[in-house]
């Protein structure tokens, strides 16, 4: 395994410390031996165990800051980070547009069996046209469903109501408003149509293609699993692009087993990096390595998000008032506004919020 690499970024008088390095996971010891006696902040990603031991050793060694180099953060103990003194930061604003086209693309690839046909192609196995070849399901006018219907839910749901004039059922503890208003707007062409389930099963039981953004707790945790699987049409497209512990992944290879109809698309796993056993040989499966925010510009906003979340907490900033209005903070013609773009326990740590 290759040694972790630590990178020291210094300003001009020498006085911080940024911890980084280029190794694709890290344990727990490596992130210790990295933060070393003396690092001012880190950044992080969505594959490290942030709790108590990093926020004890990142703290002892004079840390006051750490970022998540993603939206989510169910893998940091934010109440450690918050006895600790550590500001946790995380980067929304950047990744709903990019996350809801993969999952649209996803949608297309399965409807069509995109990935099977190339496997096919590039297998020498073509020859010639035949009307049953690889034939898949028309979105046109179909039932697109939409659980938790946040800001990328509700970009997905446009996508597919305005690009394939799909049908919307959406479900969601909480009314969506935006969602809403663009149906209310008249955007669309009849006969689409639009409303918002009151129940899982109602969501299941009619939704021709499903896509899944809710956030990963308790009451999401293996939101679909046999049962719900069960109720969903034989030829149904599940489509997941959230978090894959939403997702009982034993009991999903199961499903594609006995309905070689049905098809899902992943772009992330319930034991990420690795896939239950069976998962990689199911050809009415297509899976991604968790790339939903893979364009240029978002991962360069991450980024840019990420360090500016520390460098903020270090310098003594206020907190953004709006961390989803963060156009200002990637503006490469000037300078980024002096506040932490987005810290998740800001009021807990009693954290000024920005005027600007």
């Amino acid at each position: 395994m290759a040694q972790p690499v630590a990178i020291e970024v210094w300003n001009p008088n020498g006085k911080y410390r940024i911890c980084t390095q280029k190794k694709t996971i890290l344990s727990v010891e490596d992130i210790v031996a990295l933060i070393g006696d003396k690092c001012d902040g880190v950044i992080g990603q969505l594959t490290e165990d942030w709790g108590h031991t990093l926020f004890s050793a990142l703290s002892k060694a004079g840390g006051k800051a750490f970022s998540n180099m993603a939206v989510g953060y169910n893998n940091v103990d934010v109440n450690a980070a918050t006895k600790y003194g550590v500001a946790v930061g995380n980067t929304p604003g950047v990744l709903t547009e990019t996350t809801a086209e993969l999952a649209a693309s996803l949608s297309l690839a399965a409807a069509r069996r995109i990935v099977e046909a190339d496997e096919f192609m590039r297998a020498g196995l073509y020859d010639g046209w035949l009307p049953h070849l690889f034939v898949g399901n028309l979105l046109k006018g179909q039932t697109v469903d939409v659980i938790g219907a946040g800001r990328i839910g509700s970009a997905y749901a446009r996508m597919m109501v305005e690009g394939f004039k799909m049908n919307l059922i959406y479900y969601d503890i909480y009314q969506s408003t935006r969602l809403e208003k663009f149906f209310l707007k008249a955007n669309g062409e009849q006969p689409v149509t639009w409303k918002r389930a009151s129940s899982m099963e109602e969501v299941l039981r009619e939704a021709d293609v499903i896509s899944l953004h809710p956030i990963l707790d308790k009451t999401t945790y293996h939101l679909v699993n046999k049962d719900s699987l069960a109720v969903m049409k034989k030829e149904a497209i599940l489509v997941n692009c959230s978090r894959g512990p939403v997702i009982d992944e034993v009991a999903l290879v199961e499903h594609l087993k006995q309905n070689p109809m049905f098809r899902v698309g992943l772009d992330v796993f319930e034991d990420e990096p690795y896939m239950k056993p069976g998962l990689s040989e199911m050809k009415n499966a297509i899976v991604v390595p968790h790339i939903a925010s893979a364009s240029k510009w978002t991962r360069e906003g991450m980024a840019t998000l990420a360090a500016l979340n520390v460098l903020g907490k270090v310098k003594g900033y206020p907190v953004w008032s709006d961390p989803n209005r963060v156009d200002l903070f990637l503006d490469e013609n000037s300078l980024p506004p002096a506040a932490s773009p987005s810290i998740v326990n800001a009021k807990a740590l009693g954290l000024p919020v920005s005027k600007l």
